[in-house]
């Protein structure tokens, strides 16, 4: 009854546009969930994120979930996770993506899991890593261990919104540091993200992780922005 009244009075609200969620329904409501525009890059060896790599980074596979297609419910799920103090969300998302890839046997050869840090200013301000709290989404289903420690954000850097491919890379090229070499030497990785855009952020860390004996790379984020 309690909860019936609380839900009476601060209704749970769909993320993807705005309307009151059914009592089974969470995060976003059916229709917003049906039409999500989901990529399944994941079924092809060579895809628009494989490509953003080509002559860059070396990768084993690469994917997104979504496209990003902005004013659409993808890009107020992503508003939400990463502004809305809402860290379940992208366990969620998590969730869903690795419900796709188990199905199609994705990235099965990988390790562990590794989410593209923040910087721990920018982390503390925020609360929680969204990239991490994707991680965690895909650890739970994928049954990979997670590791957040091993690489780390050593500058603060400013948004890569309004830059030019060239300021994205500069902005990043030289951010991150390796703080447990021994955890990821040898090992297939799978590199997370929230969005791809350029690919400066993630072909920065992927190069560091790169540099170390017999490791591998592989890419997986929420959505795939075209430019």
């Amino acid at each position: 009854m309690f909860k019936d009244l609380y839900q009476t009075v601060f209704p749970k609200i769909c993320y993807g546009c705005s309307s009151d969620l059914a009592k089974t329904e969470t995060w976003l409501c059916t229709s917003c969930k049906t039409n999500l525009p989901l990529t399944h890059f994941h079924k092809y060896n060579s895809n628009p994120v494989t490509q953003i790599f080509n002559g860059r980074v070396p990768l084993v596979h690469a994917s997104s979930f979504f496209y990003f297609v902005k004013e659409s419910a993808v890009q107020h799920l992503l508003h939400a996770l990463k502004y809305n103090n809402t860290p379940k969300l992208g366990t969620a998302i998590g969730e869903w993506y690795a419900e796709e890839l188990i199905r199609d046997r994705a990235f099965e050869s990988i390790d562990a899991i590794v989410p593209i840090p923040l910087h721990y200013s920018k982390q503390q301000k925020r609360g929680y890593n969204q990239s991490a709290m994707f991680a965690i989404g895909l650890t739970h289903l994928l049954k990979k261990p997670l590791d957040i420690t091993s690489v780390i954000r050593n500058t603060a850097t400013e948004t890569q919104t309004q830059k030019s491919r060239m300021e994205r890379w500069e902005n990043v090229s030289d951010v991150f540091e390796i703080n447990s070499a021994e955890k990821l030497t040898n090992k297939h990785i799978l590199l997370v993200d929230d969005v791809i855009t350029t690919g400066a952020t993630l072909e920065a860390c992927a190069n560091k992780i790169l540099n170390l004996a017999g490791t591998s790379i592989s890419i997986a984020t929420i959505a795939f922005a075209k430019i």
